[in-house]
């Protein structure tokens, strides 16, 4: 029979009810109370550490994000809020009290990692909450056995669920957010988050997808299409940008499958968001599949082509092989993705087009497989994500016949020596480019810029680069990047209309508290004062 401390609450409902206080609500309050004297009372010191020790919203959270742009979006999201609530955000495991992993289901490495990181916590006696596409998809697996879990839609509940793990509770949390019955994209957008990079916001325009591919676990875990509303899109890039973002990227599961479910579709979005996005500033697409986009392209050659819409779309083909394509049920055929490329190539000079291909899923041939080399030949993507098959728990296609490990090996090298062999690049050495600045590069030598084309363009660390949009000479170029020398009479232009927020301060707490400045300030207005500033 199982002890007290082991015991196992199925459902954070069962100990927090609707009208108990919000994770705002305790921080605000937390402003206002005042201490009041108490007789002394002689405790040891031990004694005092081990009490305070439990107050949930004192402790060190060590985050750690595998997987997809969605899913980091997700990790910003619980790490802004468990700021907002009073949690110390650390980038030193070693420190943190409480060690929150949000895991990726695609492959079998991310979760090997996951699950790696949930056994060097234990060792080290952390506290541990898990989050994202694994615990979603297979909670009962024997590893999360009396961890505490934060379901994909469940991730503004973050702060209860770290509240009853670190008093050494195992909640878990898995439901779907529905609004009469209709399944919803998930948790509120105007959420606190904290940007891994201040300057760029990562906005999930939809959850789930349409899509019934026999390779795919991440469809376990998101499910049927789910999207936003486009007002509320809009209102959290209005947010975005008047917080110093200079770069947007939309991300989902299928970002061209958007608003199928709600009678809305990807260009109506996109063509209200662009009238958000301040001169200077982009807007990056996510991952369309080819049956979605196919309905939609004159609009998104439109789109595509606007100033401030990165000329970028990535559209996985996965095998080049009809037959494959069938087994995988990816519900197009290889004329149809070649007619997306081809037409956005003519339409979008310039255009850069990302793919995935998987080498040997089951039941690919040779043949299958030449198909597939023949294509990247041809089109020589400058951006390709080559994955080896991974045959993933519960999927169809783990219980079909499958290819030698060494084939796949083979074969994954082999198109990985094809992409190697072209340079993508060369023919820019010359050109003079405008780039947006973002980021660092990996080995802190550069600052990381990207043209209209979303190509990567290195440029010098200059600190008054960051942010900006400026215009530079190629001079040099790699497999994967340009490098760009600043043209000496050009000054970096700012495209941001606010001040962008410092590296892990919490987006949306600044509107909170000019709500509430505005509406003290209001308060203490005349009544002809007040109908004076609303007129």
């Amino acid at each position: 029979m199982p002890s007290a401390c082991d015991s196992l609450i199925e459902d954070i409902e069962d100990m927090v009810s609707f009208n108990d206080p919000t994770p705002h609500d305790r921080q605000s309050a937390r402003k206002s109370i005042l201490p009041r004297s108490r007789r002394k009372k002689e405790l040891l010191s031990n004694e005092e550490l081990q009490v305070d020790s439990l107050i949930p919203g004192t402790q060190k959270i060590w985050m750690k994000t595998w997987g997809c742009s969605h899913n980091n979006s997700d990790g910003e999201y619980m790490a802004g809020q468990l700021a907002a609530s009073g949690y110390k955000i650390t980038e030193d495991p070693a420190e943190a009290d409480l060690w929150l992993l949000n895991s990726c289901t695609v492959k079998n490495p991310a979760e090997d990692h996951f699950r790696n990181s949930i056994k060097k916590a234990q060792e080290q006696q952390k506290k541990v909450v898990v989050a994202g596409c694994v615990p979603q998809a297979q909670p009962r697996m024997d590893y999360l056995k009396g961890l505490s879990i934060i379901g994909v839609q469940q991730i503004d509940r973050v702060v209860e669920v770290v509240d009853e793990a670190v008093k050494g509770h195992s909640v878990r949390l898995l439901g779907q957010k529905k609004d009469g019955g209709r399944r919803l994209g998930g948790a509120r957008l105007d959420l606190p988050k904290i940007r891994k990079n201040p300057l760029i916001e990562i906005i999930s325009i939809n959850t789930g997808c349409l899509n019934a591919c026999t390779y795919c676990k991440t469809k376990h875990a998101r499910g049927d299409l789910a999207s936003y509303p486009i007002e509320e899109l809009v209102e959290r890039a209005r947010q975005s940008f008047q917080e110093g973002v200079c770069e947007i990227w939309l991300t989902s599961e299928d970002t061209g499958a958007y608003g199928r479910d709600i009678g809305t579709d990807l260009p109506t979005l996109l063509w209200r968001l662009v009238q958000e996005i301040p001169e200077g500033a982009m807007l990056r697409l996510g991952m369309t599949n080819p049956p979605y986009i196919l309905e939609h392209l004159e609009e998104m050659a439109k789109i595509l082509n606007h100033p401030r819409v990165y000329a970028f779309l990535h559209v996985p083909v996965q095998s080049a092989s009809d037959s494959v394509l069938m087994d995988m049920k990816r519900e197009y055929c290889i004329d149809d993705f070649r007619r997306v490329v081809d037409f956005l190539k003519d339409k979008v000079p310039g255009v850069t087009i990302a793919t995935d291909i998987i080498c040997g899923f089951p039941g690919e041939t040779e043949e299958d497989f030449q198909d597939t080399l023949e294509l990247v030949k041809h089109y020589q993507f400058p951006s390709l994500f080559i994955n080896q098959f991974y045959p993933r728990p519960g999927t169809p296609a783990a219980k079909t016949e499958q290819v030698p490990a060494h084939v796949k090996k083979q074969r994954t090298k082999k198109l990985s020596e094809l992409f190697h062999s072209y340079n993508p690049y060369d023919h820019k050495v010359g050109e003079r480019q405008f780039v947006l600045v973002t980021e660092e590069s990996f080995d802190a030598q550069y600052y990381v810029s990207h043209n209209k084309f979303y190509e990567q363009v290195l440029v010098p660390k200059r600190a008054d680069f960051k942010g900006k949009m400026i215009e530079v000479d190629i001079y040099e170029a790699g497999k994967h990047f340009m490098k760009g020398r600043p043209v000496e009479d050009s000054k970096p232009f700012t495209p941001s209309i606010g001040v962008p927020l410092r590296k892990g301060e919490v987006s949306g707490l600044l509107q909170v508290r000019t709500r509430i400045h505005t509406q003290i300030h209001i308060f203490k207005m005349s009544p002809s004062q007040v109908l004076a500033t609303t007129q």
